[in-house]
Protein backbone atom coordinates (compact mmCIF):
# COMPACT_ATOMS: atom_id res chain seq x y z
CA UNK A 1 0.00 0.00 0.00
CA UNK A 2 3.05 2.12 0.78
CA UNK A 3 4.38 1.59 -2.57
CA UNK A 4 1.14 2.52 -4.08
CA UNK A 5 0.12 5.30 -2.51
CA UNK A 6 4.46 6.60 -3.57
CA UNK A 7 4.43 5.60 -6.81
CA UNK A 8 1.15 5.67 -8.05
CA UNK A 9 -0.57 2.96 -10.95
CA UNK A 10 1.27 3.60 -13.15
CA UNK A 11 4.59 3.69 -11.22
CA UNK A 12 4.10 0.66 -9.14
CA UNK A 13 3.32 -1.26 -12.29
CA UNK A 14 6.79 0.04 -13.72
CA UNK A 15 8.38 -0.71 -10.38
CA UNK A 16 6.71 -4.80 -10.53
CA UNK A 17 8.14 -5.41 -14.05
CA UNK A 18 11.74 -4.18 -13.16
CA UNK A 19 11.60 -6.12 -9.51
CA UNK A 20 11.93 -9.42 -10.53
CA UNK A 21 12.24 -11.22 -7.53
CA UNK A 22 9.16 -9.11 -6.27
CA UNK A 23 11.67 -7.97 -3.13
CA UNK A 24 10.12 -4.83 -3.05
CA UNK A 25 13.83 -3.40 -3.75
CA UNK A 26 15.41 -2.34 -7.13
CA UNK A 27 19.34 -4.21 -7.21
CA UNK A 28 21.51 -2.81 -9.37
CA UNK A 29 20.93 -5.96 -11.89
CA UNK A 30 17.27 -5.03 -11.93
CA UNK A 31 18.04 -1.45 -12.49
CA UNK A 32 20.31 -1.82 -15.51
CA UNK A 33 17.38 -1.98 -18.42
CA UNK A 34 15.97 1.58 -17.48
CA UNK A 35 20.05 2.83 -16.75
CA UNK A 36 20.59 1.44 -20.40
CA UNK A 37 17.84 3.23 -21.39
CA UNK A 38 18.46 6.53 -19.94
CA UNK A 39 21.84 6.52 -21.05
CA UNK A 40 21.55 5.34 -23.95
CA UNK A 41 24.86 2.99 -22.81
CA UNK A 42 24.39 -0.72 -23.42
CA UNK A 43 27.50 -2.70 -22.12
CA UNK A 44 28.61 -6.00 -23.41
CA UNK A 45 25.86 -8.35 -22.14
CA UNK A 46 27.31 -11.03 -20.06
CA UNK A 47 26.39 -14.02 -22.43
CA UNK A 48 28.76 -12.53 -24.88
CA UNK A 49 31.50 -12.95 -22.22
CA UNK A 50 30.73 -16.84 -21.45
CA UNK A 51 31.72 -17.03 -25.27
CA UNK A 52 35.43 -17.90 -25.75
CA UNK A 53 36.43 -17.14 -29.46
CA UNK A 54 38.78 -19.39 -31.13
CA UNK A 55 41.26 -17.29 -33.63
CA UNK A 56 41.03 -19.89 -35.90
CA UNK A 57 37.62 -21.20 -35.82
CA UNK A 58 34.80 -20.97 -38.53
CA UNK A 59 32.59 -17.59 -38.86
CA UNK A 60 29.02 -18.11 -40.47
CA UNK A 61 27.16 -15.12 -42.01
CA UNK A 62 23.39 -15.11 -41.40
CA UNK A 63 21.10 -12.36 -42.69
CA UNK A 64 17.41 -11.69 -41.89
CA UNK A 65 14.33 -11.49 -43.69
CA UNK A 66 11.01 -9.57 -42.08
CA UNK A 67 8.20 -9.00 -43.53
CA UNK A 68 5.72 -6.66 -40.59
CA UNK A 69 2.49 -8.14 -39.94
CA UNK A 70 -0.02 -7.69 -42.33
CA UNK A 71 -2.45 -5.29 -39.80
CA UNK A 72 -5.65 -5.66 -41.98
CA UNK A 73 -5.41 -9.41 -40.91
CA UNK A 74 -6.02 -8.48 -37.14
CA UNK A 75 -9.52 -8.59 -35.99
CA UNK A 76 -9.63 -5.25 -34.64
CA UNK A 77 -8.63 -3.76 -38.09
CA UNK A 78 -12.15 -4.79 -38.85
CA UNK A 79 -14.00 -1.89 -36.60
CA UNK A 80 -10.52 0.44 -37.79
CA UNK A 81 -8.86 -0.33 -34.20
CA UNK A 82 -11.86 1.52 -32.60
CA UNK A 83 -11.05 2.73 -28.54
CA UNK A 84 -7.48 1.09 -29.04
CA UNK A 85 -4.85 3.75 -28.60
CA UNK A 86 -2.56 4.52 -31.05
CA UNK A 87 0.19 4.13 -28.10
CA UNK A 88 -0.90 0.77 -27.59
CA UNK A 89 0.42 -0.59 -31.19
CA UNK A 90 2.87 1.91 -31.36
CA UNK A 91 5.93 -0.95 -30.93
CA UNK A 92 4.01 -3.24 -33.44
CA UNK A 93 3.71 -0.36 -36.36
CA UNK A 94 7.27 1.00 -35.73
CA UNK A 95 8.73 -2.89 -36.46
CA UNK A 96 9.25 -2.73 -40.26
CA UNK A 97 13.03 -3.82 -40.64
CA UNK A 98 15.43 -7.04 -38.59
CA UNK A 99 17.76 -5.15 -35.74
CA UNK A 100 19.94 -6.55 -37.57
CA UNK A 101 19.77 -7.35 -40.99
CA UNK A 102 23.17 -9.78 -41.27
CA UNK A 103 25.41 -10.87 -38.31
CA UNK A 104 28.36 -13.18 -38.22
CA UNK A 105 28.39 -15.69 -36.05
CA UNK A 106 30.98 -18.61 -34.68
CA UNK A 107 30.38 -21.89 -35.96
CA UNK A 108 30.99 -23.15 -32.49
CA UNK A 109 28.30 -21.95 -31.10
CA UNK A 110 26.15 -23.86 -32.90
CA UNK A 111 26.96 -26.41 -30.67
CA UNK A 112 23.85 -25.97 -28.84
CA UNK A 113 22.24 -28.16 -31.60
CA UNK A 114 24.59 -31.26 -31.42
CA UNK A 115 22.12 -34.46 -29.79
CA UNK A 116 23.23 -35.78 -26.62
CA UNK A 117 25.41 -39.01 -26.62
CA UNK A 118 21.84 -40.74 -25.75
CA UNK A 119 19.71 -39.41 -28.91
CA UNK A 120 22.01 -40.83 -31.96
CA UNK A 121 18.74 -42.39 -34.05
CA UNK A 122 16.97 -40.49 -36.58
CA UNK A 123 13.80 -38.98 -35.00
CA UNK A 124 14.47 -39.04 -31.85
CA UNK A 125 13.40 -35.42 -30.25
CA UNK A 126 15.17 -33.94 -27.27
CA UNK A 127 15.15 -31.05 -25.86
CA UNK A 128 17.63 -27.97 -26.35
CA UNK A 129 15.75 -25.42 -23.93
CA UNK A 130 13.16 -27.67 -21.29
CA UNK A 131 10.19 -26.71 -21.23
CA UNK A 132 9.30 -25.99 -17.57
CA UNK A 133 5.63 -24.87 -17.36
CA UNK A 134 2.59 -27.21 -17.88
CA UNK A 135 -0.94 -27.58 -17.10
CA UNK A 136 -0.25 -27.47 -13.29
CA UNK A 137 2.69 -24.87 -12.92
CA UNK A 138 0.57 -21.73 -14.78
CA UNK A 139 2.05 -19.39 -16.82
CA UNK A 140 4.67 -16.88 -16.49
CA UNK A 141 4.02 -12.86 -15.63
CA UNK A 142 2.97 -10.97 -18.62
CA UNK A 143 3.88 -7.72 -16.58
CA UNK A 144 7.48 -7.60 -17.91
CA UNK A 145 9.42 -5.58 -20.66
CA UNK A 146 13.36 -7.18 -20.81
CA UNK A 147 14.44 -10.74 -20.92
CA UNK A 148 16.64 -12.35 -18.48
CA UNK A 149 20.15 -12.70 -19.63
CA UNK A 150 20.18 -15.57 -21.24
CA UNK A 151 22.10 -19.05 -19.98
CA UNK A 152 23.76 -22.08 -21.33
CA UNK A 153 22.02 -23.52 -24.76
CA UNK A 154 19.84 -20.18 -24.82
CA UNK A 155 22.40 -18.14 -25.72
CA UNK A 156 22.58 -19.12 -29.63
CA UNK A 157 18.86 -18.43 -29.87
CA UNK A 158 18.72 -15.32 -27.78
CA UNK A 159 21.58 -14.01 -30.48
CA UNK A 160 19.51 -14.97 -33.09
CA UNK A 161 15.87 -14.23 -32.53
CA UNK A 162 17.44 -10.83 -31.75
CA UNK A 163 18.55 -10.13 -35.18
CA UNK A 164 14.99 -9.48 -35.39
CA UNK A 165 14.39 -7.85 -32.63
CA UNK A 166 16.21 -6.42 -29.23
CA UNK A 167 13.80 -7.98 -27.01
CA UNK A 168 13.23 -11.80 -27.55
CA UNK A 169 12.08 -13.88 -24.70
CA UNK A 170 13.01 -17.35 -25.19
CA UNK A 171 11.37 -18.85 -22.60
CA UNK A 172 7.65 -18.01 -23.43
CA UNK A 173 4.85 -17.00 -20.76
CA UNK A 174 2.76 -20.17 -21.73
CA UNK A 175 3.23 -24.07 -21.76
CA UNK A 176 4.97 -25.82 -24.00
CA UNK A 177 7.75 -23.56 -23.71
CA UNK A 178 11.75 -24.14 -25.12
CA UNK A 179 13.17 -25.84 -27.75
CA UNK A 180 13.04 -29.43 -29.32
CA UNK A 181 15.54 -30.83 -31.80
CA UNK A 182 15.89 -33.99 -33.58
CA UNK A 183 18.30 -35.94 -36.02
CA UNK A 184 16.70 -35.80 -40.01
CA UNK A 185 20.06 -37.31 -41.58
CA UNK A 186 23.34 -38.84 -40.76
CA UNK A 187 26.73 -38.84 -42.70
CA UNK A 188 30.04 -39.65 -41.56
CA UNK A 189 31.07 -36.44 -40.33
CA UNK A 190 27.91 -34.60 -40.35
CA UNK A 191 24.38 -33.83 -38.79
CA UNK A 192 20.80 -32.50 -39.82
CA UNK A 193 19.26 -31.33 -37.22
CA UNK A 194 15.45 -30.48 -37.54
CA UNK A 195 14.52 -28.11 -34.65
CA UNK A 196 11.26 -26.32 -33.12
CA UNK A 197 11.50 -23.30 -30.70
CA UNK A 198 8.91 -21.41 -28.85
CA UNK A 199 9.66 -17.85 -28.08
CA UNK A 200 8.18 -14.36 -28.00
CA UNK A 201 9.34 -10.63 -28.27
CA UNK A 202 7.74 -7.82 -26.21
CA UNK A 203 7.31 -4.75 -28.76
CA UNK A 204 6.65 -2.25 -25.87
CA UNK A 205 9.04 -0.51 -23.90
CA UNK A 206 8.03 2.12 -20.20
CA UNK A 207 6.32 4.35 -19.99
CA UNK A 208 3.93 2.38 -22.40
CA UNK A 209 2.50 -1.11 -21.15
CA UNK A 210 3.91 -4.73 -22.19
CA UNK A 211 2.71 -5.70 -26.06
CA UNK A 212 3.78 -8.75 -26.21
CA UNK A 213 4.44 -10.87 -30.07
CA UNK A 214 4.00 -14.52 -30.16
CA UNK A 215 4.58 -16.12 -33.00
CA UNK A 216 3.20 -19.82 -33.55
CA UNK A 217 6.28 -21.45 -33.75
CA UNK A 218 10.06 -21.01 -34.79
CA UNK A 219 11.06 -24.35 -36.76
CA UNK A 220 14.31 -24.93 -39.57
CA UNK A 221 16.97 -26.87 -39.65
CA UNK A 222 20.90 -27.21 -39.33
CA UNK A 223 23.85 -28.93 -41.21
CA UNK A 224 26.80 -28.83 -39.14
CA UNK A 225 29.63 -31.30 -38.49
CA UNK A 226 29.81 -33.50 -35.75
CA UNK A 227 32.10 -31.24 -33.96
CA UNK A 228 30.17 -28.31 -34.55
CA UNK A 229 33.29 -27.29 -36.38
CA UNK A 230 31.64 -26.22 -39.29
CA UNK A 231 28.05 -25.24 -40.73
CA UNK A 232 27.05 -25.87 -43.64
CA UNK A 233 23.95 -24.32 -43.59
CA UNK A 234 21.32 -22.76 -41.48
CA UNK A 235 18.00 -21.72 -41.68
CA UNK A 236 15.35 -20.95 -39.47
CA UNK A 237 11.71 -19.07 -39.69
CA UNK A 238 8.02 -19.15 -38.87
CA UNK A 239 5.46 -20.98 -40.92
CA UNK A 240 3.59 -18.95 -43.16
CA UNK A 241 1.14 -21.57 -44.74
CA UNK A 242 -2.15 -21.00 -42.28
CA UNK A 243 -3.90 -17.60 -42.52
CA UNK A 244 -3.45 -16.65 -39.04
CA UNK A 245 0.28 -17.11 -37.65
CA UNK A 246 0.73 -14.90 -34.33
CA UNK A 247 -1.13 -13.79 -31.43
CA UNK A 248 -0.99 -10.51 -29.85
CA UNK A 249 -1.50 -9.62 -26.32
CA UNK A 250 -1.33 -6.01 -24.62
CA UNK A 251 -2.07 -4.94 -21.39
CA UNK A 252 -4.31 -1.51 -20.52
CA UNK A 253 -3.14 -1.16 -16.74
CA UNK A 254 -1.14 -0.77 -14.45
CA UNK A 255 -1.30 -4.48 -12.75
CA UNK A 256 -0.58 -7.97 -13.74
CA UNK A 257 -4.84 -8.36 -13.19
CA UNK A 258 -5.45 -5.37 -15.67
CA UNK A 259 -7.58 -5.31 -18.52
CA UNK A 260 -5.74 -7.46 -21.38
CA UNK A 261 -6.40 -7.07 -25.73
CA UNK A 262 -5.98 -9.92 -27.37
CA UNK A 263 -5.96 -10.36 -31.09
CA UNK A 264 -4.46 -12.39 -33.91
CA UNK A 265 -2.81 -11.73 -37.49
CA UNK A 266 -0.90 -12.83 -40.26
CA UNK A 267 3.27 -12.63 -40.69
CA UNK A 268 4.57 -12.86 -44.25
CA UNK A 269 8.03 -13.50 -43.49
CA UNK A 270 10.51 -13.85 -40.16
CA UNK A 271 13.04 -15.86 -41.47
CA UNK A 272 17.16 -16.04 -40.40
CA UNK A 273 19.42 -18.26 -43.39
CA UNK A 274 23.15 -18.66 -43.85
CA UNK A 275 24.80 -17.09 -46.76
CA UNK A 276 26.67 -19.98 -47.43
CA UNK A 277 28.97 -22.58 -45.09
CA UNK A 278 30.99 -21.39 -42.10
CA UNK A 279 34.26 -20.18 -43.39
CA UNK A 280 37.67 -19.91 -41.55
CA UNK A 281 38.45 -16.92 -39.90
CA UNK A 282 42.37 -17.63 -40.70
CA UNK A 283 43.65 -18.72 -43.08
CA UNK A 284 47.04 -20.50 -42.68
CA UNK A 285 49.59 -22.50 -44.98
CA UNK A 286 50.62 -26.29 -45.09
CA UNK A 287 53.30 -24.95 -42.50
CA UNK A 288 51.12 -23.52 -40.17
CA UNK A 289 51.95 -19.52 -41.19
CA UNK A 290 48.96 -17.27 -41.43
CA UNK A 291 48.63 -16.54 -45.09
CA UNK A 292 45.86 -13.27 -47.09
CA UNK A 293 42.74 -13.97 -47.75
CA UNK A 294 42.41 -12.83 -50.94
CA UNK A 295 44.25 -14.23 -53.45
CA UNK A 296 46.85 -11.61 -55.96
CA UNK A 297 44.18 -9.98 -57.78
CA UNK A 298 42.64 -8.75 -54.92
CA UNK A 299 39.30 -11.08 -54.30
CA UNK A 300 38.63 -13.31 -51.59
CA UNK A 301 39.53 -16.86 -52.00
CA UNK A 302 36.69 -19.35 -52.79
CA UNK A 303 36.55 -22.41 -50.51
CA UNK A 304 35.41 -25.63 -52.20
CA UNK A 305 33.64 -27.83 -49.52
CA UNK A 306 33.25 -31.31 -50.43
CA UNK A 307 30.23 -32.87 -51.23
CA UNK A 308 27.89 -34.62 -48.60
CA UNK A 309 27.03 -38.39 -48.72
CA UNK A 310 23.78 -38.70 -46.65
CA UNK A 311 24.63 -42.50 -44.80
CA UNK A 312 20.60 -42.41 -43.42
CA UNK A 313 17.67 -40.15 -43.65
CA UNK A 314 13.88 -39.14 -43.40
CA UNK A 315 11.50 -37.05 -44.66
CA UNK A 316 11.78 -33.46 -43.11
CA UNK A 317 7.45 -33.54 -42.70
CA UNK A 318 8.68 -36.92 -40.58
CA UNK A 319 11.15 -34.75 -38.75
CA UNK A 320 8.59 -32.07 -38.35
CA UNK A 321 5.77 -34.13 -37.24
CA UNK A 322 8.54 -35.92 -34.30
CA UNK A 323 8.54 -32.35 -32.93
CA UNK A 324 5.12 -31.94 -32.86
CA UNK A 325 4.07 -34.55 -30.58
CA UNK A 326 7.11 -34.04 -28.49
CA UNK A 327 6.24 -30.24 -27.51
CA UNK A 328 1.74 -31.81 -28.15
CA UNK A 329 1.60 -35.40 -26.75
CA UNK A 330 -2.03 -34.66 -28.19
CA UNK A 331 -0.92 -34.93 -32.02
CA UNK A 332 -0.32 -38.67 -31.21
CA UNK A 333 -3.19 -38.70 -33.30
CA UNK A 334 -3.19 -37.29 -36.49
CA UNK A 335 -5.17 -33.98 -36.95
CA UNK A 336 -5.38 -33.28 -40.85
CA UNK A 337 -6.53 -30.60 -42.12
CA UNK A 338 -10.27 -29.91 -42.69
CA UNK A 339 -11.23 -31.55 -46.26
CA UNK A 340 -8.74 -33.83 -45.86
CA UNK A 341 -9.80 -35.05 -42.63
CA UNK A 342 -14.07 -35.78 -44.38
CA UNK A 343 -12.35 -37.60 -47.89
CA UNK A 344 -10.37 -40.10 -45.01
CA UNK A 345 -13.36 -40.15 -42.81
CA UNK A 346 -15.22 -41.42 -45.84
CA UNK A 347 -12.61 -43.82 -47.05
CA UNK A 348 -12.06 -45.46 -43.61
CA UNK A 349 -15.89 -44.69 -43.17
CA UNK A 350 -15.72 -43.04 -39.53
CA UNK A 351 -16.92 -40.29 -38.13
CA UNK A 352 -15.00 -36.71 -37.91
CA UNK A 353 -14.23 -35.44 -34.46
CA UNK A 354 -13.17 -31.77 -35.23
CA UNK A 355 -12.15 -28.96 -33.26
CA UNK A 356 -12.64 -25.29 -34.65
CA UNK A 357 -10.98 -22.42 -32.69
CA UNK A 358 -10.20 -18.87 -33.26
CA UNK A 359 -6.71 -19.70 -32.75
CA UNK A 360 -4.64 -22.31 -33.39
CA UNK A 361 -4.58 -25.50 -30.94
CA UNK A 362 -0.86 -26.59 -31.92
CA UNK A 363 0.96 -23.17 -31.70
CA UNK A 364 1.94 -22.50 -28.38
CA UNK A 365 0.36 -18.86 -28.23
CA UNK A 366 -2.63 -18.89 -25.65
CA UNK A 367 -5.43 -17.13 -28.02
CA UNK A 368 -6.97 -20.52 -28.48
CA UNK A 369 -7.97 -20.34 -24.33
CA UNK A 370 -9.06 -16.67 -23.98
CA UNK A 371 -11.38 -15.39 -22.65
CA UNK A 372 -11.76 -18.14 -20.33
CA UNK A 373 -8.26 -18.99 -19.23
CA UNK A 374 -7.20 -22.35 -20.40
CA UNK A 375 -10.14 -23.73 -22.87
CA UNK A 376 -8.17 -24.80 -25.70
CA UNK A 377 -4.88 -25.06 -23.57
CA UNK A 378 -6.37 -27.08 -20.97
CA UNK A 379 -8.11 -29.92 -23.99
CA UNK A 380 -4.78 -30.24 -25.33
CA UNK A 381 -2.67 -30.51 -22.23
CA UNK A 382 -5.12 -32.62 -20.56
CA UNK A 383 -8.28 -34.50 -22.15
CA UNK A 384 -6.50 -34.90 -26.13
CA UNK A 385 -3.29 -36.43 -24.61
CA UNK A 386 -4.74 -38.47 -22.25
CA UNK A 387 -4.32 -42.30 -23.22
CA UNK A 388 -8.22 -43.08 -23.30
CA UNK A 389 -8.41 -40.53 -25.27
CA UNK A 390 -5.99 -41.46 -27.50
CA UNK A 391 -7.23 -44.75 -27.96
CA UNK A 392 -10.59 -44.01 -29.22
CA UNK A 393 -9.96 -41.19 -31.59
CA UNK A 394 -7.26 -43.61 -33.25
CA UNK A 395 -9.53 -45.97 -33.19
CA UNK A 396 -12.94 -44.70 -34.33
CA UNK A 397 -12.32 -40.82 -35.54
CA UNK A 398 -10.30 -39.08 -38.00
CA UNK A 399 -9.51 -35.76 -36.38
CA UNK A 400 -8.86 -32.54 -38.15
CA UNK A 401 -8.90 -28.59 -36.35
CA UNK A 402 -9.69 -25.29 -37.85
CA UNK A 403 -9.09 -21.97 -38.01
CA UNK A 404 -12.61 -19.72 -37.58
CA UNK A 405 -10.70 -17.72 -40.34
CA UNK A 406 -10.11 -20.30 -42.28
CA UNK A 407 -13.65 -21.99 -42.56
CA UNK A 408 -15.04 -18.34 -42.95
CA UNK A 409 -12.98 -18.33 -46.14
CA UNK A 410 -13.69 -22.00 -47.67
CA UNK A 411 -17.78 -21.04 -46.67
CA UNK A 412 -17.04 -18.05 -49.12
CA UNK A 413 -15.20 -19.75 -51.81
CA UNK A 414 -18.41 -21.36 -54.43
CA UNK A 415 -16.03 -23.21 -56.59
CA UNK A 416 -16.31 -26.24 -54.58
CA UNK A 417 -20.19 -26.71 -53.25
CA UNK A 418 -19.32 -29.46 -50.97
CA UNK A 419 -16.31 -27.92 -49.29
CA UNK A 420 -18.50 -24.46 -48.75
CA UNK A 421 -20.89 -26.63 -46.89
CA UNK A 422 -18.55 -28.54 -44.87
CA UNK A 423 -17.58 -25.59 -43.51
CA UNK A 424 -21.40 -23.99 -43.55
CA UNK A 425 -22.64 -26.97 -41.07
CA UNK A 426 -19.14 -26.18 -39.15
CA UNK A 427 -19.49 -22.41 -38.84
CA UNK A 428 -23.09 -23.39 -38.17
CA UNK A 429 -22.39 -24.74 -34.40
CA UNK A 430 -19.76 -22.59 -33.79
CA UNK A 431 -19.23 -20.73 -30.44
CA UNK A 432 -16.73 -18.50 -28.89
CA UNK A 433 -13.62 -19.42 -28.29
CA UNK A 434 -13.54 -23.64 -28.91
CA UNK A 435 -16.11 -25.92 -30.27
CA UNK A 436 -15.93 -29.36 -30.34
CA UNK A 437 -17.64 -31.25 -33.01
CA UNK A 438 -18.81 -34.98 -34.00
CA UNK A 439 -19.57 -35.43 -37.52
CA UNK A 440 -20.72 -37.76 -40.38
CA UNK A 441 -18.24 -37.72 -43.47
CA UNK A 442 -20.85 -36.01 -45.43
CA UNK A 443 -20.50 -33.14 -42.86
CA UNK A 444 -23.80 -33.98 -40.68
CA UNK A 445 -23.03 -32.67 -37.43
CA UNK A 446 -24.16 -34.92 -34.59
CA UNK A 447 -22.83 -33.51 -31.90
CA UNK A 448 -20.95 -30.80 -30.89
CA UNK A 449 -19.76 -28.82 -27.11
CA UNK A 450 -18.46 -26.00 -26.46
CA UNK A 451 -14.82 -25.41 -24.76
CA UNK A 452 -16.15 -22.90 -21.93
CA UNK A 453 -19.25 -25.05 -21.30
CA UNK A 454 -17.20 -28.56 -21.06
CA UNK A 455 -14.83 -27.08 -18.57
CA UNK A 456 -17.82 -25.30 -16.34
CA UNK A 457 -19.23 -28.62 -16.21
CA UNK A 458 -16.13 -30.71 -15.50
CA UNK A 459 -15.43 -28.24 -12.61
CA UNK A 460 -18.97 -28.76 -11.13
CA UNK A 461 -19.63 -32.07 -8.49
CA UNK A 462 -21.39 -34.39 -10.67
CA UNK A 463 -24.85 -34.26 -8.33
CA UNK A 464 -24.29 -30.37 -9.62
CA UNK A 465 -24.84 -30.79 -13.02
CA UNK A 466 -28.13 -30.11 -14.58
CA UNK A 467 -27.68 -31.28 -17.74
CA UNK A 468 -27.96 -35.13 -18.46
CA UNK A 469 -26.34 -34.55 -22.02
CA UNK A 470 -22.74 -35.77 -19.99
CA UNK A 471 -22.86 -38.82 -17.35
CA UNK A 472 -19.49 -38.57 -15.23
CA UNK A 473 -17.64 -42.24 -14.84
CA UNK A 474 -16.09 -43.78 -12.06
CA UNK A 475 -13.38 -45.82 -14.18
CA UNK A 476 -11.29 -42.18 -14.36
CA UNK A 477 -10.22 -40.48 -11.78
CA UNK A 478 -10.60 -37.23 -14.31
CA UNK A 479 -13.54 -36.14 -14.70
CA UNK A 480 -12.38 -34.18 -17.82
CA UNK A 481 -11.18 -37.29 -19.49
CA UNK A 482 -14.45 -39.25 -18.45
CA UNK A 483 -16.60 -36.33 -19.89
CA UNK A 484 -14.88 -35.91 -22.81
CA UNK A 485 -14.89 -40.05 -23.33
CA UNK A 486 -18.68 -39.64 -23.11
CA UNK A 487 -18.69 -37.03 -25.49
CA UNK A 488 -17.19 -38.94 -27.87
CA UNK A 489 -18.96 -42.70 -27.38
CA UNK A 490 -22.67 -40.86 -27.64
CA UNK A 491 -21.17 -39.10 -31.00
CA UNK A 492 -20.93 -42.66 -31.67
CA UNK A 493 -24.16 -43.70 -30.57
CA UNK A 494 -26.05 -40.86 -32.54
CA UNK A 495 -24.32 -41.77 -35.74
CA UNK A 496 -25.38 -45.44 -35.65
CA UNK A 497 -28.60 -44.85 -38.12
CA UNK A 498 -26.62 -43.11 -40.58
CA UNK A 499 -23.74 -45.61 -40.89
CA UNK A 500 -25.30 -48.78 -41.10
Amino acid sequence: ELALKSLGNEGLFLFSSLDTNNDLYLSPEEFKPIAEKLTGVSPIPEFEEEETPDPDGETLSVVAKFQPLVMETMTKSKDGFLGISHVALSGLRNWTAPAAPMSVLLARQFKAFLPPKNKQDLGDPWWIIPSELNIFTGYLSNNRFYPPPPKGKEIIIHRLLSMFHPRPFVKTRFAPQGAVACIQAISTFYYTIAFRIHAEFQLNEPPDFPFWFSPGQFTGHIVLSKDSSHVREFKLFVPNNRSLNVDMEWLYGASESSNMEVDIGYLPQMELESTGPSIPSVIRDENGNVIDSRVSSGEPIQFVFEEITWQQEIPWEEAAQKLEVAMYPFKKVSYLPFTQAFERAKAEKKLVHSILLWGALDDHKPSACLPVPGSGRTLRETVLESSPILALLNESFISSWSLVKELEELQNNRENEFYSKLADLHLEKYNFPVEMIICLPNGTVVHHINANYFLDITSMKPEDVESNIFSFSTNFEDPSTATYLQFLKEGLQRAKPYLQ
